[in-house]
């Protein structure tokens, strides 16, 4: 079996003196998406802001591509193929959809290949293409989730980090843009994505971890997972 793309081994981390994540430990393998669901404040986002290097743990490792990555920078990890597209998408208001796109691509030189990728991003959001001369700020919030992730893309990640991207949209937006997480995976980029509507996130992912208070409760495949009792009893409104 191919060496994880990303593996976390007791990792803890504070945030002064409350300690947000108690020993998680998680791996990624190339070409899957995983998912961590939790309820609001389990710690999910501390997970992905770790994993960027926004934050460090007290304990353990954390190796992306085989590389330990416990103290590298943010932006160095972006330039080896470690991207998030935030939660709340994290776009520039006054900047237009264009420009926002073109920044996604500022660790790289290759002018014929960031044409490409961005030609490539507005097939995949014909919505963006329409509206490229259009200001971030401008937009709905569905057209700023796809932008945020269209940008994240630019920067051609090997593995993506999504923080909620279903948060606060429409039910047809929501399926529109895990439509586009499906393609993104298909096209070769690995995913781990955060999100609190855990049915969704069960049904576009190989395998899943649970995360509460701050501790990994349960993992397992998704598909088991959709049915687990405790897991449709907390998160699926079920039971």
């Amino acid at each position: 079996m191919a060496e994880p793309i990303l593996e976390m081994k007791d990792i803890n981390v504070y945030y002064g003196a409350i300690h947000a994540l108690k020993g998680i430990s998680l791996t990624v393998n190339p070409g899957e998406v995983v998912t961590l669901i939790g309820a609001n404040g389990a710690g999910k986002t501390t997970t992905l802001a770790t994993i960027c290097g926004l934050m460090r743990s007290k304990t353990g490792s954390l190796r992306y591509a085989g590389e330990d990555i416990a103290n590298a920078a943010t932006h160095r990890l972006v330039a080896k193929g470690l991207v998030m597209a935030p939660e709340g998408r994290g776009i520039f208001p006054n900047l237009t959809v264009e420009e926002n796109l073109l920044l996604g691509a500022y660790a790289r030189a290759d002018k014929e290949g960031i044409q490409k990728d961005l030609r490539h991003g507005y097939e995949i959001f014909p919505r963006l293409a329409e509206r490229k001369k259009q200001r971030g700020g401008t937009l709905s919030g569905g057209e700023q989730q796809m932008l945020a992730i269209a940008r994240s893309l630019m920067s051609r990640p090997k593995l993506l980090l999504l923080d909620e991207p279903s948060l606060g949209l429409a039910p047809l937006i929501v399926q529109t843009i895990f439509e586009t997480v499906d393609t993104v995976n298909k096209e070769g980029v690995t995913i781990l994505l955060v999100e609190q509507n855990a049915r969704i996130a069960l049904k576009h992912s190989n395998r899943a971890y649970v995360i509460e208070s701050g501790e990994i409760s349960t993992e397992g495949n998704s598909a088991d997972l959709l049915t687990d009792p405790r897991v449709k009893a907390a998160y699926l409104g079920e039971g």
